[in-house]
């Protein structure tokens, strides 16, 4: 059997809070639908935050509610802080995530605290998840360049991730937010992590902002890395750049999984259909290249 590479469905939560149109609950509830027939494991189904300030997330934890319940197939919730975990919780939700960055800068800019403040806050949010047997995923943002600080150092990158991991997170999420990166630069990093971390709790999470995703990806996967974010029909755009892309698509990462011999799990008709309903929804053109050459060559 090939070796298996999991993916990590980021659209409904980090692509569509990032989209200019908002779905409303029906819209997001059918994405998620369409996402759990194509046979990806783990899917972020939305944000426990408030509707005022991220309003794209609204209802997240009623959405999880309404979704069915599968074996194989982890449905997890973003909770910044206690608050939101306990409307995770009411709705019986198994995983949840927090996040900080490895800027400071950043970190202060996005949710108004310093990266030591940040664990602070979602201390709490990872006892009471202890305490319940809920799993937490950790995510780390800006792991090479920060938008306000610039390069960001490997070490404190690795720093920032080893202690999500000794607080409890099961997997940690190291997210390249503005899509600068190279491949040297991210073999640096994955380096500094890999010397405090095994391999089997890191994930990469790429934005494809200079097309440097793909590369990126190959890059991690040399280093052993097994887990990565995508965004179906690469939801969500950039926040630093105007008009630049934000994930990468799910549809380019599988079509680099696969023709690499890994083993993904995904149903690619399955796949293809989720990606065209929600691109339809959205009025908006696919960003994914596989997908375009896909549609391509279904019409000739």
């Amino acid at each position: 059997m090939n070796e298996f590479v999991k993916i990590v469905e980021v659209g409904p939560r980090d692509g569509l809070q990032n989209e200019k149109t908002p779905l409303n609950l029906e819209q997001r509830k059918a994405l998620i639908l369409d996402l759990m027939r194509t046979g990806l494991k783990s899917i972020e189904v939305g944000s426990c935050v408030s509707a005022k300030w991220v309003p794209q997330m609204a209802q997240s934890d009623e959405l999880y509610a309404q979704l069915p319940k599968m074996d194989g197939i982890g449905l997890s919730l973003l909770t910044p802080n206690i608050k939101g975990f306990e409307a995770a919780l009411a709705v019986g939700c198994k995983e949840v995530a927090v996040f900080t960055a490895a800027s400071e800068s950043f970190t202060r800019k996005n949710i108004n605290c310093s990266i030591d403040e940040s664990f602070e806050k979602f201390a709490d949010v990872i006892a009471a998840a202890q305490a319940h047997d809920i799993k937490v995923r950790g995510y780390v943002s800006c792991i090479v360049d920060c938008p306000y600080e610039g390069a960001i150092d490997p070490q404190q990158v690795a720093k920032v991730s080893k202690r999500l991991y000794d607080m409890g997170c099961y997997e940690i999420s190291l997210g390249e937010t503005i899509g600068t990166a190279t491949p040297d630069r991210v073999k640096n990093v994955w380096n500094a992590c890999l010397a405090e971390l095994d391999s089997k709790v890191l994930a990469g999470h790429f934005h494809n902002t200079f097309g440097m995703a793909i590369a990126n990806i190959y890059q991690s996967l040399e280093q052993g890395i097994r887990v990565f974010d995508s965004s179906i029909s690469g939801l969500g755009g950039c926040p630093y750049a105007k008009g630049a892309s934000g994930n990468i698509s799910t549809e380019d990462l599988y079509y680099l999984l696969s023709k690499m011999g890994f083993e993904t799990g995904i149903d690619l008709d399955a796949l293809m259909q989720a990606s065209h309903n929600i691109s339809q929804v959205l009025n908006r053109q696919n960003p994914s290249n596989f997908a375009t050459a896909y549609w391509q060559n279904q019409r000739d």
